[in-house]
Formats: structure tokens, C-alpha cells, sequence
């Protein structure tokens, strides 16, 4: 079922903390400039890092992907690597924000099977940016209990659901390569 409030704060540019696979997140509407800028500064995470982008089907994550240069196997071998645990580093669309991708000529995506997300990427039709739910540098928050109260107080919506229990954050891969950025 969908949280028909974090549908309306997501769509009105509002800042969402969510469960993900193992940890909290905090997102928005990636295609929401201001939202971007107001979840970068309060997370105090430096623009240049780029987000992920957590969506509950493949087809919400092409409009921000380029896969031009990628062969139909090697989409296929993307496609098996989810739902859940795998963030998968791929071309960027070049017209997407560059708050989205950082630095980067790529940006960081992700297929979830967690139902709250999956209810709320459906609902709006598209992924929601995902970061860690904690202040730069602290550790993210495993459930709704226990977030940062200075966080809680700035977000516009906590979706109170439960994470799929995983032990750590996802691994980020390369797409292509296999390369592992975070184990």
C-alpha cells in the first residue's frame, strides 16, 4: 500500500527518510533541482559525490541512464545482479542534474524489493534519489527509531516501515566491469 502523504511531499519537492535493504535512506524527486540542493545541504554531503537513485523497476531508471554503449548481454548481466544489495554504477544520461552524478561521467542505481520504496516508485513513476539517512561522516540509522532527531526535524515525511534486514549497505559495483567501489 502506498503512503499517499510521502506521494504528495515527494511529487512537492519535499525530502522523504525511508528503509532501504539494510540501512535508512533519505530521498526526493531526482528531477526536483531545489529538492536536490536542500538534500545535499541537509545531509552536509558535498555536491561532488553524486546520490543513487533507488527505483522499483529498470524502466523508471532509463530516462538517467545512457546504455547506448552497452550490448544486450551485458544489460541482461545488469538485470541479474538485482533486486536488492547490488548498486550498479552505469553511464549517466547527460541531461540529467549534475547534482545527480557528481563529479562523474556515471551515476550509481539500484532495483529494491523493499515494499515501502516499491509502493512509492510506483506511485510517482519513477526513482527516488537514495543516500544514507545520517549527518556526513556518522553512522546511518537501521530503523525509524532510531534516526537523528536533528535529521527528523528537518525531513518533510518518515516512512515508518521496516528495512529488509540486511547486514551492511549495498555494493557498489561497476556495471561493465565488476570493479567493487564499496564492499
Amino acid at each position: 500500500m502506498t503512503d499517499q502523504h510521502a506521494v504528495e511531499i515527494f511529487l512537492n519537492g519535499g525530502i522523504i527518510a525511508y528503509p532501504t535493504e539494510a540501512v535508512f535512506g533519505l530521498g526526493c524527486d531526482p528531477d526536483n533541482e531545489q529538492a536536490l540542493q536542500r538534500l545535499l545541504a541537509l545531509k552536509q554531503r558535498p555536491a561532488e559525490k553524486g546520490l543513487i537513485l533507488l527505483a522499483s523497476d529498470f524502466e523508471q531508471l532509463l530516462p538517467y541512464i545512457d546504455l547506448s554503449g552497452v550490448s544486450a548481454a551485458m544489460q541482461q548481466q545488469i538485470l541479474e545482479r538485482w533486486p536488492d544489495g547490488i548498486t550498479q554504477v552505469v553511464q549517466k544520461n547527460h541531461e540529467i542534474s549534475p547534482l545527480l552524478s557528481g563529479k562523474f561521467a556515471s551515476i550509481a542505481v539500484r532495483l529494491t524489493s523493499q515494499p515501502d520504496v516499491v509502493a512509492l516508485c510506483r506511485a510517482v513513476n519513477r526513482p527516488i534519489v537514495s543516500t544514507s539517512a545520517n549527518l556526513t561522516g556518522l553512522p546511518p540509522a537501521d530503523s525509524w527509531q532510531s534516526l537523528d532527531p536533528q535529521l527528523v526535524e528537518q525531513v518533510d515525511c518518515v516512512i515508518k516501515g521496516k528495512t529488509l534486514g540486511f547486514d551492511k549497505p549495498s555494493t557498489i559495483i561497476d556495471a561493465i566491469t565488476g570493479e567493487e567501489f564499496r564492499s
